[in-house]
């Protein structure tokens, strides 16, 4: 029971965490929505260009390859560093605490079901998914200080208003 669960967790609830990240944009008032495209617009490819560079750098074997054993869920034997499905699940849990921070807890605990799910199916080790974890938050902290630091999003806020006024 618990390996269908996990390997339900690790194929398909990164679908949850999208569907929740659509739900907290709905619920915004327009003013607040164009701030969260702008987030994600600079945030999710900052933690995806992120990641790269870090698997570019350092490869961890995945655990079914290093320990020899058939994994719950079919995989090639690539690099399991970082976690893509981990690196989604906290970079939408990080975009979306900027907005509601309840929804934002509920995603980071989906982002760690997600995560538990991956290492109990044998695709990742638990430094794969921290390190998804971690390229998430520094990419969303540094959208954050780009935004709050520089007159970006008062340039785009001008930008929008001048292209929605026609």
């Amino acid at each position: 029971m618990i390996a269908m669960v996990a390997v339900l967790a690790a194929k398909y609830f990164y679908l949850v965490s999208l569907a929740i990240t659509g739900y907290a944009f709905l619920k915004l008032n327009r003013e607040k929505r164009w701030r969260f495209v702008y987030f994600a617009g600079l945030g999710l490819p900052l933690v995806f260009i992120l990641s790269r560079i870090a698997s570019y750098f350092y490869f961890d074997p995945r655990p079914f390859v290093l320990h020899h054993f058939t994994p719950l869920i079919a995989h090639l034997p690539d690099n399991g560093f970082p976690s893509d499905h981990a690196l989604l699940a906290f970079a939408l849990m990080a975009l979306v605490y900027l907005f509601d921070s309840k929804l934002g807890i509920i995603l980071g605990l989906l982002g760690i079901v997600i995560s538990w799910s991956r290492i109990y199916v044998g695709l990742h080790s638990p430094l794969d998914v921290s390190a998804g974890f971690g390229l998430s938050v520094l990419g969303f902290l540094t959208t954050y200080l780009i935004f709050k630091k520089t007159p970006l999003e008062k340039t785009l806020t001008g930008w929008r208003s001048k292209f929605s006024s026609k």
